[in-house]
């Protein structure tokens, strides 16, 4: 028997994914009513801006108050889309404190200060969920912390940010640089007027953090990861991949070390072959390959931003605090108890791909080899092209320390015969 006295929303932020969130609850209120077993309110939106134009949001729910709106009491479930750390950490304890759930989309917050927030919901008994957090509209959090909680997780690779996945599409598939890329980016609203977030890696670094924490059952944070952007990327670059028969993805990775006794997080621009399923992932989509002892490999897939699809990653997370609300229980929330150390970058094991500027004279090859053996770094493939007394030499090694490859780059630039480093870049999905 369904419930009739509704349980009360309060939705913090209305811009893109808000108003979004507003429409589905309103316009589908009886659907999500069934699924519940009680009806829903939204009971109040915060906004900054209460005069701006909201099509389809009722304006008698405008407040510029977030603080008295999350401490009302008799709020049920707090809906977060605003972003940013602060007032949105002091907000979401503030709705706790009053019995509250909480569903966030807050990325940058969760893999900054996720472990107190969790203990901070434990501690007042409610839930806190943040499906749309990671890989938008892409069931990926729920599936790791519940669907393969029997299992043992011990890698996660993929693209997490659609506004690298569609820059580095269009350089590899028109032959465009980094900046005509951007901007047609800019122009289809795909990447923001100040991109940093997005081309320096920030903010796949912090979804990493939160998918490590999560599929090793481990804290992880944001300063964890080690972050690379995708600036220096060149049409180049572009172009020795698809010689190899690869192309160039912006990559979350997130693995369990073989010895079992740490765990490494980083973000950075990466070759794959293109016989990878992630090499076919075009545009401003999103995809995530786990792989898992027992399941094997598994690939998510799907718009991984926007205002709908983040919608409806939130109200999936709506639907469930709400059921347990009505229920007297709550979820799954952190489980943090392997408490592996994450290596730094230095012990990741990898292949690479360099490119250097170098004399076009005899001997250059041997002394440039010689290097890499003196670092025990192993060479699989060299590729020499000269002319005019200068040569580019491409070098792809076997899988190295991460650290030993650093010292190898520092001991070339000491040669004389070696002009420059033109590139480096990581070769992944093996």
């Amino acid at each position: 028997m369904m419930r009739t006295r509704p349980l009360k929303v309060a939705l913090l932020g209305c811009g893109v994914v808000g108003s979004e969130v507003t429409r589905i609850i309103t316009t589908q209120s009886d659907d999500l009513a069934a699924r519940i077993g009680a009806p829903i309110e939204l009971a109040g939106i915060a906004v900054r801006r209460p005069n701006r134009v909201r099509e389809g949001v009722p304006a008698e729910l405008l407040t510029t108050d977030a603080t008295a709106l999350v401490k009302r009491g008799d709020i049920d479930v707090v809906i977060e889309v605003i972003g940013g750390i602060e007032p949105v950490r002091t907000l979401i304890t503030t709705a706790f404190e009053h019995g509250a759930s909480v569903v966030s989309a807050n990325k940058a917050l969760l893999a900054a200060d996720g472990a107190n927030l969790h203990a901070k919901a434990v501690e007042h008994g409610v839930d806190l969920y943040y499906e749309a957090a990671v890989a938008g509209a892409i069931p990926l959090i729920r599936p790791l912390r519940e669907s393969l909680a029997g299992d043992k997780v011990n890698r996660v690779l993929g693209i997490v940010n659609g506004t690298t996945n569609f820059i580095l599409d269009k350089m590899d598939s028109t032959g465009a640089g980094y900046s005509e890329a951007l901007d047609e980016a800019t122009a289809l609203g795909y990447a923001e007027a100040d991109p940093t977030a997005d081309v320096e890696g920030f903010d796949a670094a912090a979804k990493a953090a939160i998918l490590a924490g999560i599929a090793f059952h481990t804290r992880v944070t944001i300063d964890d990861v080690h972050r690379e952007g995708l600036t220096e990327v060149t049409a180049a670059d572009i172009a020795s991949a698809k010689k190899m028969g690869c192309t160039v993805k912006m990559l979350a990775i997130c693995e369990r070390r073989p010895d079992g006794r740490s765990v490494t997080a980083r973000v950075h621009p990466a070759m794959i072959p293109l016989s990878h399923p992630l090499a076919s992932v075009r545009e401003a989509y999103n995809a995530v390959f786990v792989e898992a002892e027992a399941a094997g490999r598994l690939m998510f897939y799907g718009p991984g931003a926007g205002g709908a699809p983040t919608a409806s990653a939130v109200l999936g997370d709506l639907v469930a605090a709400c059921r347990n609300k009505l229920a007297a229980t709550t979820g799954a929330g952190e489980s943090a108890y392997t408490q592996l150390p994450v290596s730094p970058m230095g012990d990741v094991v990898t292949r690479y791909h360099i490119s250097l500027d170098v004399a076009d004279k005899p001997g250059v090859l041997a002394q440039v080899a010689t290097v890499f053996a003196e670092h025990d770094v192993s060479i699989d493939t060299v590729r020499q092209q000269g002319k005019d007394g200068e040569a580019s030499l491409v070098v792809v090694t076997h899988r190295a320390l991460d650290s030993a490859l650093s010292a190898t780059v520092a001991s070339l630039r000491t040669l004389d015969t070696v002009r420059g480093v033109a590139s480096i870049m990581r070769v992944e999905g093996e």
